[in-house]
C-alpha cells in the first residue's frame, strides 16, 4: 500500500467502475439484498476511527449511519471474506451506544444472531450515531484478523472491527466516508484510496463496504516503503512496519526476489485486476502470525526478524506469493457459494480445494521461479508436504473435500490428534494434486502447455480494476480440458470427492523425481525444527515433539501410538537417559544398527510407563531425488518466466 497516490479523481473513478463491476458479477444471492435497496437510495456511512491508543491495544469508532424513525437492525460483520467462516471478532467489542435527535437510545442484541443488532429511531430523526470500541486479543496467536494485531509501535487495522451497516443493502451498495487517526508521528500503507491527510488523521475517499472492508491499514513508528516494478503500471509497492527499525533492514537479493514476484506473477496470469497493489508486512513476535488476501493488499504477518535472519527469511518466504496469487485465485475469481452479498449470508467452502490449494501450488511456484527459494528448497518443501500427507491415516475416513467443507471448524481444531482428525488439509494436500494436475497437462501436450495456460484461461482476460467472477466444480473442469483434453473429472473427483487412503505423490513422481529417507534432515526441515523448537520424529516413530519432550501428536496407525503413546503425554527419558532432542536423534540412529528395542520412559499426568518400541530404522526425513528415466518437469515448472534469480549477496567473512 502506497503512500503516494493516483490523482483522488481518478481514484474515485476507478473506484465507480470496480463497484459496478462488482454488481454485475455477484451471484444471485446479492439479488435479493438489490430488490430492498430498490425501496430507496443506498446509504452512506460515515465512519471515524480513533486508534490513538493502538498501543494499549484499544481502538474508538464512530459512526453516522442513515435511518428512518421506526425499528431499525444493523449488522456486525461476521462472515468475513479470506478467513472462511464466522469469525467476526464481536466478543471483542464494547462500549455500544446508539444515540438520535440528542437522545441515548436502548437497543438489544438479537436473541438468535449475536451479530445483529435492533434499535427504534425516534420520530423526526433520519440518523443514528454510534459510538463502538474494539479491544485487540493481548494473547498470542489469535485467530486472523481478529488475532492480535497491535504492539507498542505498530498496528494492522482491519475496518470490519468498528462498522455496522443496516439491514437490506448489500456490502457493495453500502458507501463508507472513513477517517482515521493514528498515534503521533506513526506512517500508514493501504489500498484504499486517500482523499487528505493532515498531521495524523487520514481521510479516505469514499468507498464501498465492499472495498473498506477489504482495505485494511498497517501503521506503525518504524514503516518503510519499498516500490516495487517501479516505472509500470499498475504501480506496486511494499508497506511494512515493525517492532524496530534494524528488522526492515531489506537486502538487495530480497527487493529484487519481491520485484521477480511483480514481474512472474504477471507473466503467470496475463493480466491484473486491481488499481495499485500493496504488501501490507507486519514483522513482530507479538503479532498473530498469518497471512490474509484481499483484492488490492494482503495482510501478511511474520516474526520481527524475517528480513535479517536466514532461517525465519525461507520459512517465511512462500507467505507473500501465495497471498498475491489469492488477488486473482479467491478475490477475481471466487467459488459461487463464498461470492455472499453481504457478510451475514453463510459461506460454503467445499471449493476451498481451488481457492486454497491451487493458491498454495501456485504461491509455492511463484517463490521458485522470483528467487524468494532456490529450486532445492522449492523441492524439500514439497518432500516435507508428500511426507506429511503419506502419515496421514486420518485421509482413510475422510475426504479431502470435507476438509474443506469443515473449514470453518477446522481453522479452529488444536494440533493434537491432526494426523487421525485431519486439518485443513486442503492447501498443502491440494497442492500436491495440482503439481500432479500440472505434470499430466504437460505429458498430454509434449511439454507445451501446463498449469500456466489454465491461469491464463480462468484468471486472465483483460486488465481491470478489483471484480468477482464466480465459478463452480464443472467450471474448473471445463477449463482444464480446454487447456488439455484428460478426465479431469475423474482425477479431481478420485483425489478429492472420494476417500483417497494414499498420498497424491503422482506430480512428483511424474515430475521426474522421487521421495526418499536418509537419516539426514534438509535445511528446510532443520529451520522448521530449530523455528518451532521442536523435533520431528513423524516419519520414523510417528512422533512430533517438542524440545521439552512433550508430545504434539502421535500419528494414529504408526508404532508410538500402537504403543499406547499419545498427544499431551511426555517423553521424559531415552533408552534410560533423560531426554533431549539429542538424545532421541541419537537413539533412532543407532536403532538401526541395534538388535534391542527403543526403551521410552512416558509421563502422562504425573504418572509415568514404560514403553518399548520395536523400532530399528533409523532416522528418517524427506528429500526428492532425481528419476533420470522421466522428464524433469518439476525443473521446467519453477523455472523463471521473465526474470533472472537474484544473485546471493557475500557475506561479511568473504
Amino acid at each position: 500500500m502506497m503512500h503516494r497516490r493516483s490523482p483522488l479523481l481518478f481514484a474515485l473513478l476507478f473506484a465507480s467502475l470496480a463497484l459496478n463491476a462488482q454488481q454485475s458479477s455477484r451471484p444471485k444471492g446479492a439479488a435479493k439484498a438489490s430488490a430492498q435497496a430498490a425501496q430507496g437510495s443506498a446509504p452512506t456511512i460515515t465512519l471515524a476511527v480513533d486508534a490513538s491508543e493502538a498501543p494499549r491495544k484499544i481502538f474508538h469508532a464512530r459512526m453516522t449511519i442513515p435511518a428512518k424513525s421506526g425499528p431499525f437492525t444493523v449488522y456486525y460483520p461476521q462472515w468475513l471474506p479470506g478467513e472462511h467462516g464466522p469469525t467476526g471478532p464481536v466478543v471483542d467489542t464494547a462500549g455500544l451506544r446508539f444515540t438520535a435527535a440528542g437522545k441515548t437510545l436502548p437497543w438489544r442484541r438479537d436473541t438468535l444472531d449475536m451479530f445483529t443488532y435492533h434499535v427504534e429511531i425516534p420520530q423526526g430523526a433520519n440518523t443514528v450515531e454510534v459510538a463502538m470500541d474494539y479491544m485487540s486479543p493481548t494473547e498470542m496467536p489469535g485467530g486472523f484478523s481478529s488475532g492480535t494485531s497491535a504492539t507498542a509501535q505498530m498496528a494492522v487495522l482491519s475496518w470490519n472491527w468498528m462498522v455496522l451497516y443496516p439491514k437490506g443493502w448489500g456490502s457493495d451498495q453500502v458507501q463508507v466516508r472513513a477517517s482515521l487517526r493514528m498515534p503521533a508521528g506513526w506512517k500508514f500503507g493501504t489500498a484504499l484510496p486517500v482523499a487528505n491527510r493532515g498531521g495524523d488523521v487520514v481521510d479516505f475517499a469514499p468507498a464501498s463496504l465492499t472495498t473498506l472492508v477489504d482495505s485494511p491499514v498497517i501503521m506503525g513508528a518504524h514503516l518503510s516503503t519499498v516500490p516495487l516494478s517501479q516505472g509500470q503500471n499498475p504501480p506496486h509497492e511494499m508497506d511494512i512496519a515493525a517492532d524496530s527499525e534494524a528488522a526492515l533492514q531489506m537486502t538487495k537479493e530480497q527487493n529484487q526476489g519481491f520485484n521477480n514476484l511483480v514481474s512472474e506473477a504477471g507473466a503467470l496470469f496475463g493480466a491484473r485486476h486491481y488499481r495499485d497493489y500493496h504488501f501490507l508486512l507486519s514483522l513482530s513476535d507479538h503479532v498473530a502470525h498469518f497471512g490474509l488476501e484481499h483484492h488490492e493488499s494482503n495482510d501478511s504477518r511474520l516474526p520481527e526478524r524475517f528480513m535479517v535472519d536466514e532461517t525465519q527469511r525461507v520459512l517465511g518466504a512462500s507467505l507473500l506469493p501465495h497471498e498475491y496469487v489469492h488477488s486473482w485465485n479467491g478475490k477475481y475469481r471466487r467459488p459461487a457459494d463464498l461470492a455472499t452479498p453481504e457478510y451475514q449470508t453463510p459461506m460454503q467452502s467445499e471449493l476451498l480445494w481451488v481457492y486454497e490449494g491451487l493458491t498454495e501450488y501456485l504461491g509455492y511456484v511463484l517463490t521458485a521461479r522470483s528467487g524468494l527459494w532456490t529450486p532445492e528448497q522449492f523441492r524439500d518443501q514439497m518432500a516435507i508436504v508428500a511426507e506429511e500427507f503419506t502419515h496421514r491415516p486420518g485421509r482413510q475416513w475422510r475426504s479431502l473435500e470435507d476438509t474443506a467443507t469443515a473449514a470453518q471448524s477446522l481453522y479452529g481444531a488444536g494440533g493434537p490428534w491432526t494426523s487421525w482428525r485431519r486439518s485443513v488439509d486442503f492447501y498443502d494436500e491440494g497442492a500436491l494434486i495440482w503439481l500432479e494436475a500440472d505434470v499430466i497437462i504437460r505429458q498430454q501436450t509434449g511439454n507445451k502447455k501446463s498449469m500456466d495456460d489454465f491461469a491464463h484461461l480462468f484468471h486472465g482476460g483483460q486488465n481491470s480494476g478489483p471484480m468477482v467472477r464466480t465459478y463452480t466444480f464443472d467450471d474448473v473442469v471445463s477449463t482444464l480440458n480446454q487447456v488439455a483434453p484428460y478426465d479431469w473429472r475423474k482425477f479431481l473427483t478420485d483425489r478429492i470427492i472420494n476417500i483417497a487412503p494414499n498420498a497424491p505423490l503422482g506430480g512428483i513422481e511424474g515430475g521426474g523425481w522421487r521421495v526418499v529417507y536418509t537419516d539426514t534432515p534438509s535445511d528446510l526441515t532443520k529451520a522448521h525444527e530449530t523455528s518451532g523448537k521442536a523435533l520431528d520424529a513423524s516419519a520414523s516413530i510417528g512422533l512430533l515433539l517438542k524440545e521439552d519432550g512433550k508430545v504434539s501428536d502421535a500419528i494414529h496407525d504408526m508404532i508410538s501410538a500402537k504403543a499406547g503413546i499419545g498427544p499431551g503425554m511426555s517423553v521424559v527419558a531415552v533408552n534410560g537417559r533423560k531426554f533431549s532432542p539429542d538424545v532421541m536423534r541419537d537413539a533412532l540412529k543407532a536403532s538401526k544398527n541395534s538388535r534391542e528395542p527403543l526403551q521410552l520412559l512416558i509421563e502422562n499426568a504425573e504418572y509415568f510407563k514404560a514403553v518399548s518400541l520395536d523400532y530399528h530404522d533409523g532416522l528418517r526425513y524427506p528429500h526428492l531425488v532425481r528419476d533420470s528415466s522421466k522428464p524433469d518437469f518439476i525443473g521446467d515448472i519453477i523455472k523463471p518466466k521473465v526474470t533472472t534469480p537474484p544473485e546471493p549477496e557475500p557475506k561479511p567473512s568473504e
